[in-house]
């Protein structure tokens, strides 16, 4: 059966049309209108959730394992129609949606196994010491507790993962936090049956209906309010790095600062040395075109830059490229005005001093193909606009004169994601070299692999120094991004009986 959107935010239990609406602008298929979100929709939004966290923060780590599986198993079951409206509004393909699907359930069923455990909450005890002298020390208990409310902004490139029902709403939930999702203006008619989902699922298993509320987006005063709300005590975010800045200046300008945790992209620069390119360098380069171009490049580990030593086997690496990326065909972009942001982006990297266009992009609406472009290591330095990231298939080869210039440039770079060092055991030394300077560039390092394809798990880091993510001690991917949203809190000589059931 086809899903048809209703175009309503979802409240606490309650499906509210507003006065305004917005169309939607599908990449195929049918156009649906959506309420526009009302600084009204918020507050009672944020106050429902502080009232279900009344109850849903002092709930047994079991009754949320069961309701994130429950989320997870409406989600499945809605299937086929997530996958279709998906693929209409995104133009994404739907082998794409289907994993993505896969792996916002999995991060779901992954955070419930994860609280059943209780490693999470960090739990310590200092016994009293009554005859201690010349103090005596009282009975000390530590554990983590949940903040209260969290809001969540949905990705425009990620639908299901980084969205409605997505890793932070996941690890948010499983804290034991109630969440308000301001829906993405991308895909209503996806964030909508996702929500109908978790709605679904909060009916089944009897959970208050203010822990999970949308507003869609069609206003940017919404995301303004939210972060504002003085009920609302976190935010997570992934987004562009100036509508990420606007909205953790206004996290911090409130009376009461909150925590921003911002993911705001990245360029992700590879590392290149020399055996590797010479042993192997053509299928080096025939991974990184596959790498940029994954998804129309639409991905925050897309490695936009890769760096090497200028020579016969550096130019040869970049005809390998260049071939690889020109038997790219066009592909759909998310939204026009992404599309729009890239071939102004493209064109802006192209008019830069000193840097030769290898493969010319051919933007036109919503598709785009390929970009490819080459410059030297000091031109590069020398414009510090190169740097800024072009969020699609477009990828920039740096050709330094010496690896002390290699070093120089890694040292000049702003906060990543992650860092690709591609490397042979004749490298190892050089390799060594590089090793302390990009360590303090990105969350993530990688030997001989591409950063497209982040691994949900217990030991993953989806953050970086800014301007990758606002703060570089948190994660938003892995079972690690719960702590985003706890507090710890020291008991001291408390009666069991008042203690919290998580200790």
């Amino acid at each position: 059966m086809t899903f048809a959107p209703h175009g309503k935010h979802l409240i606490a239990g309650h499906w509210v049309a507003g006065d305004q609406t917005f169309r939607s602008q599908p990449a195929t298929g049918p156009a649906h209108d959506f309420s526009v979100g009302r600084v009204a929709d918020v507050a009672a939004a944020a106050e429902a959730a502080e009232q279900a966290f009344r109850s849903y923060g002092y709930s047994s780590r079991e009754d949320r394992a069961a309701f994130l599986n429950a989320i997870a198993d409406e989600i499945e079951a809605r299937a086929q129609q997530i996958t279709e409206i998906g693929s209409q509004e995104t133009g994404l393909p739907e082998a794409r949606l289907q994993g993505e699907r896969g792996r916002t359930t999995g991060q779901l069923r992954l955070f419930a196994a994860h609280i059943l455990k209780g490693d999470y909450l960090d739990r310590r005890h200092d016994e009293a010491l009554p005859d201690r002298t010349p103090l005596p020390r009282p009975d000390l208990k530590l554990v983590q507790r949940p903040i209260g409310p969290v809001a969540v902004f949905g990705a425009s490139n990620f639908p299901l993962a980084f969205s409605t029902a997505g890793g932070d709403t996941a690890a948010a939930l499983a804290a034991g936090c109630p969440v308000v999702v301001k829906g993405h203006s991308a895909h209503p008619g996806t964030s909508e049956i996702i929500a109908e989902a978790v709605k679904a699922a909060v009916d089944a298993c009897g959970v208050h209906p203010g822990v999970f509320s949308q507003i869609q987006g069609g206003n940017r005063a919404v995301g303004s309010a939210l972060v504002q709300h003085p009920l609302i005590k976190a935010v997570g975010f992934t987004g562009s790095l100036a509508g990420g800045r606007a909205l953790f200046d206004l996290c911090a300008a409130r009376p009461e600062p909150i925590p921003f945790f911002g993911e705001l992209g990245s360029i992700n620069p590879m590392f290149l040395l020399s055996a590797a390119i010479e042993n192997r360098g053509e299928a080096i380069a025939a991974g990184w075109a596959a790498s940029l171009t994954m998804g129309a490049g639409q991905f925050c580990t897309n490695p936009g830059v890769a760096i090497l030593v200028a020579g016969p086997k550096a130019d040869a690496f970049v005809d390998a490229a260049a071939a690889a990326l020109k038997e790219v065909p066009s592909q759909v972009m998310l939204t026009e005005g992404i599309a729009a942001a890239y071939n102004s982006g493209q064109h802006r990297v192209a008019g830069t001093q000193g840097v030769q266009e290898v493969v010319a992009s051919d933007a036109s609406e919503r598709e785009a193909t390929p970009a490819l472009y080459v410059t030297s290591a000091h031109n590069w330095m020398s414009n510090p606009g190169l740097s800024e990231e072009v969020f699609g298939p477009l990828g920039v080869v740096v050709l330094a004169e010496s690896m002390e210039e290699v070093r120089s440039l890694a040292e000049s770079f702003e906060g990543q994601l992650t860092c690709s060092l591609h490397m042979d055991d004749a490298d190892t030394e050089a390799a060594r070299n590089l090793m302390p300077i990009i360590e303090r560039k990105a969350g993530r390092l990688l030997a001989n692999g591409f950063p497209t394809g982040v691994e949900v798990s217990d030991t993953m880091v989806h953050g970086g120094p800014y301007p990758a993510s606002t703060n570089f001690g948190a994660t938003s991917v892995g079972t690690m991004s719960i702590r985003r949203f706890l507090r710890p809190v020291c008991y001291q000589n408390m009666p069991d009986q008042l203690l919290p059931e998580s200790f």
